[in-house]
């Protein structure tokens, strides 16, 4: 699909420039700074409590997708999965106008959400934990 960039508007051609540079640079920094240079992007949660947060894994699941290795990316953090379709059924009641369904599937995304976060640091349920490599 070619964008026909005289006809964008200055808003979306600022928008599509900002997302194309930070696509960019996440990739660059994904696949070439932070193997060569064994850059990582710390959790501040896991370093001060020692517990996983919902988003422990999100970096690794990237990298895994930009591998095209889904089961490895699942391994790292499922929520991403669970959460991904209820997220458009969200926008999309969002664009419809259903203010008030939106607002109820938001806040079953919350409590997935927190619900996730608090289950993958008991034993129990520790096959929710990102893998460790």
């Amino acid at each position: 699909m070619l964008i026909n960039w005289h006809k964008l508007s200055p808003t979306w051609k600022s928008r599509w420039l900002w997302g194309t540079s930070l696509t960019a640079g996440g990739v660059l920094y994904l696949k070439v700074l932070a193997p060569v240079f064994n850059l990582s992007i710390p959790c501040p949660f896991h370093a001060l409590t020692g517990l996983y947060c919902p988003g422990c894994g999100i970096t690794r699941v990237i990298t895994s997708l930009m591998d095209f290795n889904l089961a490895q990316a699942f391994r790292f953090n499922s929520l991403l999965f669970l959460l991904l379709p209820i997220y458009v059924l969200y926008s999309v009641l969002r664009l419809k106008g259903y203010k008030k369904f939106s607002d109820y599937v938001m806040f079953v995304m919350l409590v997935l959400t927190v619900s996730f976060g608090i289950l993958r640091n008991i034993p129990m349920f520790s096959w929710l934990a990102p893998v460790q490599l």
